[in-house]
């Protein structure tokens, strides 16, 4: 029952969050994951609900994920009081960890406009479920990580000798 309780409420914070970034067309949030790690959808997040705070354009230009998930932190910190939990080194990553982007997404939820249209959640329901495949593309995303740098230590070596 606890599980199936979570889910809910994870359906219901992913459909506010679809909600709330819907006129945002650089974001699409469809996990608790990936979908955050380019600093996005917490940016969007914040300025759908507080377009006051920071001008949209010039934050979406930023070249860095981390210059962008600091910025959204530091304003979530700065004007709604919530403090900095995250790293946005530990955000900006192919995966990053589930649980925490809930627990500050929740946050969040907590302090801004939370109305959630049945339509959101129905919306939510149709999205295709594939963590399967976003953990086996994270592995091999590692192996793969791990075999360019074993490589690269390889090619050092060889050059090194020579």
């Amino acid at each position: 029952m606890a599980g199936l309780q979570q889910t809910n409420s994870e359906k219901i914070l992913l459909s506010w969050v679809r909600q709330s970034t819907r006129n945002y067309p650089q974001v699409n949030v469809i996990n608790f994951t990936s979908s955050w790690s380019d600093g996005l959808a917490f940016n969007a997040l914040l300025h759908s609900h507080r377009p006051d705070l920071f001008d949209w354009n010039a934050v979406a230009s930023q070249q860095s994920p981390v210059q962008r998930l600091d910025h959204a932190f530091n304003i979530a910190r700065q004007h709604l009081g919530i403090e900095k939990l995250l790293d946005p080194e530990d955000v900006a990553t192919a995966c990053p960890d589930k649980k925490s982007i809930l627990m500050y997404v929740t946050s969040l939820f907590q302090v801004l406009p939370q109305q959630v249209t049945m339509e959101a959640i129905r919306e939510v329901e149709m999205l295709p479920r594939h963590s399967r495949v976003t953990r086996e593309e994270h592995i091999q995303v590692h192996h793969q990580q791990h075999f360019s740098q074993e490589v690269s230590c390889f090619i050092f070596l060889l050059s090194s000798c020579c």
